[in-house]
């Protein structure tokens, strides 16, 4: 699976599973709602283990940058609310950060 779409899919699984718990605790939704919830958590762990990179930290890290990014895309496309530009600027530094970490050459350490 390339880099991006693990990525971008980790985000997806990670962002529903954790909205299944806001969902059962902010807005009053039913118990049942942390079974999905905790089964996209679990395909979360395991996407980003499909990148490829020699380090957890480094996958861990360059992730941040699309989770955020991701996040907007929810905030707007699901829960209705446009981002602003503040928002839209902060995620560019952080998507420009995670290209920077995922696109650098390394040399053999």
């Amino acid at each position: 699976m390339p880099t991006i779409a693990a990525y971008i899919a980790a985000a997806i699984a990670e962002i529903a599973g954790c909205f299944a718990f806001w969902a059962w605790l902010r807005l009053d939704k039913s118990i049942w709602w942390l079974l999905p919830g905790i089964a996209s958590l679990i395909l979360f762990a395991i996407l980003l283990t499909l990148v490829d990179s020699i380090a957890a930290g480094r996958t861990y890290a360059a992730y941040g940058g699309v989770y955020i990014a991701s996040s907007l895309a929810w905030l707007w496309f699901i829960e209705g609310l446009k981002p602003d530009r503040w928002d839209i600027i902060g995620a560019s530094f952080c998507l420009i950060g995670a290209v920077i970490i995922i696109a650098a050459p390394r040399t053999a350490a």
